[in-house]
């Protein structure tokens, strides 16, 4: 038997050194750091739960799970808010290292402190409570979407609701609530100039709606309507996953009824989408989407996996990396040029009268859609907007958990022209309200917006890009996102990553120009927005 050297197997303390990249890191810093890391090993276990409901779980084993819920976040923010941790953290906040250390010492010193000061803030009971009550709404949200009930989840939402208002007002009293919100999945933003960048995109992007629906030259989605069996779509899924990148030897694919992506280690990726065997997009944009994400949690350090540098920048990154290989790659005519042959041979009967630039257009259709997850790219935002402001509304106390149906429905209405038959195909669609996910909805088009940026920096520096993606090779793109996006972890705000990956600061100009540059030539429009 060969020995194990300390180099075969190194100790925590040694690969924080290494990570670090700095010498003058000290016992205290290791110490603060393996203590992250303890609370990173708890928090995924506490995922692994939470994947499970929504994959695995039998429709009885609920209550139980919820119970579960509540003790593991309950252990983990105990271990979170730990007193010596805190001590520790105010030492290193003042500290030589908080100023000298590399930029990476210096970043996690820094969020460290941030995050145990607003955590700390949070009483375990409303911890507990939040985790409880999650599951049970996402349990009373799946039997409601099943019959389209909303008196099933309205009583849930309520509660959650009242738990989110008073999580913002312990986290950060010093914020309006629903910033205080947003602050946990888009660090620095605030709704004030999200709604003023929203505005300024929704100016722009109604014209385009309505000048495609009225268009004369409009493509038809026909063609993705057909017989595609579940076994042939699960196949060539996953084979269009792994071709741009996904390593399926640290992550898996799962049914689930919303898509999410769930990181639960630094080799533990998983992927979930739904199914529609007469609609091939519903599987494909779902799996590139996730595919994105898994690619940033592939991407991100798994030496400093649970701490800054080994995290996300924030949800709007995040985003922005699912929604460029969902929308800016998988939309273009150089990914099917590429993916074709592989589609018509997966799909022999869907596909036999088609041609790669017959896909090509069919993916761009403008069509209001009910449900956000399935609406096309140049709709999209719209729906996001409308989740943004009456979560917002709900938030603030201007509007009730019992008005939202309706309220949604009159928004919905005059946004789209139509009103929602249903709750399901209206206000209950999504999962995160009941989840407790309020606030995330604007990363959603916020990453659309970093997406087109970032996207725009990647064809500077790759002046081959549409080629090599009609070649199917995808790496170059990849590997420019890992060196360029992924490598900063959570060391950079959103609006800094951006700016230092493009040289420029956050533009709407970028988005706007994507979407008429693609979206309007194949409905006889200009390629180009009307001058401001």
């Amino acid at each position: 038997m060969v020995p194990v050297s300390s180099q075969d197997n190194p100790t925590p303390a040694d690969v924080f050194r290494a990570a670090a990249g700095d010498s003058q890191v000290t016992e205290v810093f290791v110490a603060a750091c393996s203590h992250a890391r303890e609370v990173a090993l708890l928090a995924t276990v506490d995922s692994l739960l939470q994947w499970d409901e929504q994959t695995m779980l039998p429709a009885a084993a609920g209550d139980f799970r919820a119970e579960q819920a509540a003790a593991m976040a309950a252990l983990v923010h105990a271990r979170r808010t730990d007193k010596a941790h805190g001590e520790r953290l105010q030492q290193l906040a003042e500290s030589e290292l908080a100023t000298s250390g590399s930029p990476a010492v210096r970043a996690t010193i820094r969020l460290f402190h941030e995050d145990f000061k607003k955590q700390s803030r949070v009483p375990g009971r409303l911890v507990e409570a939040l985790a409880r009550t999650a599951i049970e709404a996402q349990q009373a949200w799946s039997r409601g979407l099943a019959e389209a009930d909303w008196n099933l989840l309205a009583p849930y939402l309520e509660s959650m609701f009242a738990l989110k208002r008073e999580l913002a007002g312990c986290q950060r009293p010093d914020l309006d609530p629903y910033d205080a919100l947003l602050d946990d999945y888009e660090p620095g933003a605030d709704s004030r100039s999200i709604q003023e960048r929203f505005a300024r995109l929704r100016a722009a992007i109604v014209p385009l709606v309505q000048a495609c629906g009225a268009a004369s030259t409009r493509p038809s989605d026909a063609v993705l309507r057909g017989d595609f069996p579940l076994s042939a779509q699960q196949e060539f899924v996953k084979m269009i996953a792994a071709a741009i990148g996904f390593d399926f030897h640290r992550g898996r694919l799962d049914t689930t009824v919303h898509p999410f992506c769930s990181t639960l280690g630094p080799h533990d990726c998983r992927l979930t989408t739904r199914w529609d065997e007469h609609f091939l997009p519903t599987a494909l944009f779902s799996v590139l989407h996730e595919a994105g994400h898994g690619l940033y949690e592939q991407g991100l350090s798994a030496d400093w996996f649970g701490l800054p540098p080994g995290e996300a920048a924030s949800l709007g990154i995040h985003e922005s990396q699912s929604r460029l290989w969902e929308n800016l790659v998988g939309r273009s005519a150089s990914f099917w040029e590429w993916c074709f042959p592989a589609a018509s041979a997966a799909f022999p009967t869907a596909l036999a009268e088609a041609s790669p630039s017959d896909l090509a257009a069919a993916v761009l259709t403008v069509q209001p859609s009910f449900i956000r997850v399935e609406a096309d790219e140049v709709t999209y935002n719209l729906h996001v907007m409308l989740r943004f402001d009456l979560e917002r509304a709900v938030i603030k106390g201007e509007l009730s958990v019992a008005d939202l149906p309706g309220a949604w429905d009159e928004r919905f209405a005059a946004d789209f022209g139509q009103r929602p038959p249903t709750p399901a195909q209206g206000v209950m669609q999504d999962i995160h309200w009941p989840a407790g996910l309020i606030g995330y909805f604007p990363t959603y088009t916020l990453g659309n917006l970093f997406s087109a940026q970032i996207m725009a920096a990647a064809e500077t520096s790759l002046a081959d890009l549409p080629a090599q993606i009609g070649r199917g090779e995808f790496r170059p793109l990849l590997d420019w996102l890992r060196q360029e996006v992924h490598a900063t972890g959570r060391t950079l705000t959103s609006d800094q990553l951006v700016t230092q990956v493009s040289g420029e600061a956050v533009n709407e100009r970028y988005l706007i120009e994507s979407l008429y540059r693609r979206y309007g030539p194949v409905h006889g429009l200009s390629d180009k927005p009307p001058a401001s």
